[in-house]
């Protein structure tokens, strides 16, 4: 027959072609993944950056602008007052309006011709009044605000002592020069008249308690806004590089998928192509036990065709969520035997065995027992796949309150953390290289995770590389 096992398998020059765009698409996504990510970090610190600054720079003005509002109010009162002292200041001359007698010969005492000051005339309540009235004109309704008037009669720098009317908490506010605000207007004796040196220099002072308070009041809104609006930036690009992450992952996936598909193909394709060509000799073809051998390569390699087929149609069926189980009671270790039975030659050619260690006392549950023996055949073919010789297979059964614990171990490879996290991930593999002796499409442990998920069960992995792996299911009791 080796005369006959002669033509190399080629692939059709589209399928070459598609494959080779495919991999010049995933070289250009990897080459340029660094730079838009590197594009929109930029874009996304200038951003903040620029925010930042705004906000910085409104809240500078809005202090600037309170400054200005407290100083006009302040101000507004405080001509308010001044005009107040240059009426009662006309009214003076001489007194004759003061309703005193001048043609008494002895002079009339010097404290008696002093005119009113305004702290004499207005009473607190009245000042608060005004200030609230003209800090409402300006826009700071609802500021809280102290204030006092003072007299420049005093000694210098006791303001205590010169402090002729003001609010209750004004020494306290007035001490905190680093939160609270102040507004100064100097109530000017108006000049000229024979009282004029007699009144006293007084000075309106008004304070603004935690003006910080205040301006951030103001802003509130627009900070919000900003913080809502870059958090909405921040939140796209996460999805922007994540979604990047998530092609670029599916780029590998589903190139490796190609190359999987592509050498789980040429096998059967290569075999049946000999077969075929085989059967065209006039020896073999008359020869009907020849015929009939070749026929029967054609009819297995195509029915392994089908079952690889098949196996990325369940993936999609998977996909949707259409997973039918047909439940019924099974006992657990009954399956593990007769799935074991199915691998014996392949553990004679590694040079290998089983260990059962079936300790269930309760081993009955719920399933599809075609699905739970693909769960089990696949666990055992994976264990077969990624070991060397003496390879040495143990499956232990325990029982928990509620559950059966199924644990598949071998003494193969191993895994790494990453392929450990993205194991049953579908279409993924554990890289070898270029090599690829190890057949599949990743998608064994995919459909097991499914099956025990639909079986309401869970999977983990416990595995070290070069000791081996161990797969522990853990799925409910029946009743």
């Amino acid at each position: 027959m080796a005369g006959y096992v002669t033509l190399p398998l080629r692939l059709p020059a589209e399928q070459i072609s598609q494959k080779r765009v495919w991999r010049q698409k995933s070289f250009e996504l990897k080459k340029n993944f660094p730079i838009i990510l590197i594009l929109i970090s930029l874009s996304l610190i200038g951003i903040i950056y620029i925010q930042v600054n705004w906000i910085t720079t409104m809240v500078e003005n809005k202090r600037e602008e309170l400054y200005h509002k407290l100083g006009d109010a302040t101000h507004d009162v405080g001509a308010e007052l001044i005009e107040y002292k240059e009426k009662i200041s006309s009214a003076s001359p001489g007194l004759g309006n003061a309703g005193f007698n001048w043609q008494r010969t002895e002079p009339f005492p010097q404290q008696f011709r002093r005119p009113m000051t305004l702290a004499e005339r207005f009473t607190a309540e009245e000042i608060s009044g005004k200030l609230r009235t003209a800090l409402n004109t300006r826009g700071l309704r609802e500021a809280n605000f102290d204030f006092c008037i003072s007299s420049e009669s005093a000694a210098p720098g006791q303001l205590t002592s010169s402090v002729e009317i003001k609010s209750p908490n004004f020494l306290k506010a007035f001490e905190d020069t680093v939160h609270n605000l102040s507004a100064f207007c100097p109530l000017l004796a108006p000049s000229g008249g024979d009282l004029g040196g007699l009144v006293p220099l007084e000075t309106l002072i008004v304070i603004l308690p935690s003006y910080e308070d205040v301006v951030m009041k103001d802003m509130r809104l627009k900070i919000i806004g900003v913080i809502f609006f870059t958090l909405v930036i921040i939140a796209a690009f996460y999805m922007t590089v994540s979604t990047l992450l998530r092609q670029k992952k599916l780029s590998e996936i589903k190139n490796d998928f190609i190359n999987n598909m592509t050498h789980e193909f040429k096998t059967p394709l290569a075999t049946i192509s000999l077969a075929v060509d085989a059967l065209r000799n006039e020896k073999v073809a008359n020869d009907r036990v020849k015929s009939a051998y070749f026929s029967g390569i054609i009819k297995e390699e195509n029915k392994r065709m089908n079952r690889q087929v098949e196996t990325i149609l369940q993936a999609a069926l998977f996909d949707r969520q259409e997973l039918q189980l047909n439940l019924q009671p099974i006992h657990v270790h009954a399956v593990i035997q007769r799935a074991l039975e199915n691998f014996q030659l392949q553990l004679q050619e590694k040079q290998g065995k089983s260990i059962l260690q079936l300790n269930a006392k309760e081993d009955l549950i719920a399933t599809d027992e075609v699905h739970f023996t693909n769960l089990i055949s696949n666990l055992i073919d994976n264990a077969v796949k990624y070991s060397n010789d003496g390879l040495v297979i143990r499956i232990n059964t325990a029982n928990t309150a509620k559950t059966l614990v199924l644990r598949i171990e071998d003494n193969g490879i191993g895994m790494s953390k990453e392929t450990q996290r993205r194991i049953f991930e579908k279409f993924y593999r554990a890289h070898t290289g270029n090599l690829h002796n190890v057949k599949g499409f990743g998608l064994g442990l995919s459909y097991v995770k499914t099956v025990v998920g639909a079986h309401h069960g869970k999977i983990r992995v416990d595995s070290t590389v070069g000791k081996g792996t161990a797969f522990i299911i853990e799925l409910p009791l029946l009743g």
